[in-house]
């Protein structure tokens, strides 16, 4: 007697769940973009100072010491040495050095 009383609550359960997960999605896809934790797209042929500040996480006139910081944290995620991005890591260098004010030589190596 009880067994299909148990089972019908269940199925309720998992209807209700199912639907408020759907619409928690829904709510997740349409939320502005600025609201996302991270940059989404590919990188500019000429960096600015908004795309730096994106890669590193910090805003664009931030301190010398914050930017280093972050620097450093991002680079750990990302160096070649440990399984990341030749690539990546001359962005996040190039990030670098365009927000503390360093300007790189045109007659680079690379």
């Amino acid at each position: 007697m009880a067994t299909p009383l148990v089972t019908g609550l269940s199925v309720a359960a998992a209807a209700l769940g199912g639907k408020y997960l759907i619409r928690a999605y829904n709510a997740y896809k349409v939320r502005p973009s600025c609201m996302r934790q991270f940059y989404e797209g590919g990188f500019k042929p000429v960096m600015n100072r908004r795309e730096a500040a994106l890669i590193l996480g910090v805003r664009e006139h931030a301190e010398i010491e914050r930017i280093k910081e972050a620097h450093r944290r991002v680079m750990v995620a990302n160096h070649p040495d440990g399984g990341g991005s030749h690539y990546m890591a001359s962005k996040i260098n190039e990030a670098k050095d365009l927000l503390s004010g360093k300007t790189r030589s045109s007659g680079s190596a690379f």
